[in-house]
């Protein structure tokens, strides 16, 4: 009966034995893996507020903020957790592995949106344009009502609401007409041969100046673009200030015309040569 009892305590013992030492050598690296995920947190969350605060020094977008900083904590935190799963001995390889290989099937389905992305990002981060900007861009004139990740959207002086990819805009060719300040309005009108130009200038830029909207400084301007063709055109150039564009734009070439009326100032008269062969 004692040699019975005998077989399992030895055994139980070696196994205690050999736990034991399988723990002192595990302890060292267990505790190295917690000091490493302790600090690995606290350092991700000090640096994601670093950024943050970086980047609201800088007036980043809002949205631009959000999406970074949390994208920065989620790269460290995987991060952090493959160092400290090889510290207990997990093999990684596969792990990162299968990571890379999940990442290479999502940009390849996502190809266009990453573009778009990637567009929307450098666009927040360098800042071509702000909200109520007038701007031209992608063959669409209109003021920028709304700025996101993947897209942007514009309303147009019709009052129609275009979205425009970010890819292909953050690429392409961008007029602000809002950063200067001020515009310059470009109307042409035309004038009899013989009617004297400096009575059509001073009358038009008297006219002009009349306009509450029409800045005084820099001072309306009236050149002449072509002689011939049986006519004269000018060029009509106020200035004003964005916001007021459009009324610029109308209001100016009536109040030229009637002045150009009220100074009989007249129009060329359209000529026509028949020829009868």
């Amino acid at each position: 009966m004692f040699k019975l009892l005998q077989i399992p305590t030895e055994a139980a013992s070696k196994w205690m034995i050999k736990l034991k030492e399988t723990g002192m050598d595990f302890a060292p690296k267990l505790i190295s893996a917690l000091l490493v995920l302790v600090v690995g947190l606290w350092l991700i969350k000090i640096i994601g507020k670093l950024i943050g605060n970086f980047m609201h020094a800088r007036h980043y977008d809002a949205s631009l903020q959000t999406f970074l900083i949390s994208f920065f904590k989620v790269t460290m935190n995987i991060l952090l957790i493959i160092t400290v799963a090889s510290m207990l001995g997990v093999n990684t390889t596969s792990f990162a592995a299968l990571i890379a290989g999940a990442g290479i099937a999502i940009g390849a389905a996502l190809n266009g949106s990453l573009g778009n992305f990637a567009g929307g990002v450098m666009m927040l981060v360098f800042k071509p344009f702000k909200l109520g900007d007038l701007v031209e861009a992608q063959g669409i004139t209109g003021n920028i009502a709304e700025m996101g990740i993947f897209n942007t959207i514009m309303l147009t002086p019709d009052h129609k609401t275009v979205i425009l990819p970010n890819g292909p805009l953050s690429t392409g060719i961008i007029t602000n007409y809002t950063t200067a300040g001020y515009l310059r309005v470009d109307l042409e009108f035309t004038i009899a041969p013989d009617v004297y130009i400096d009575k059509a200038r001073q009358a038009a830029i008297v006219a002009m100046q009349s306009h509450a909207k029409v800045l005084k400084d820099p001072v309306p301007e009236v050149a002449v673009l072509k002689v011939g063709d049986g006519m004269v055109k000018l060029a009509i150039r106020p200035y004003c200030l964005q916001a007021d564009y459009w009324d610029v734009y109308f209001n100016v070439q009536e109040l030229v015309k009637n002045a150009w009326d009220n100074a009989n100032i007249a129009a060329p008269i359209p000529h026509r040569v028949i020829i009868n062969k």
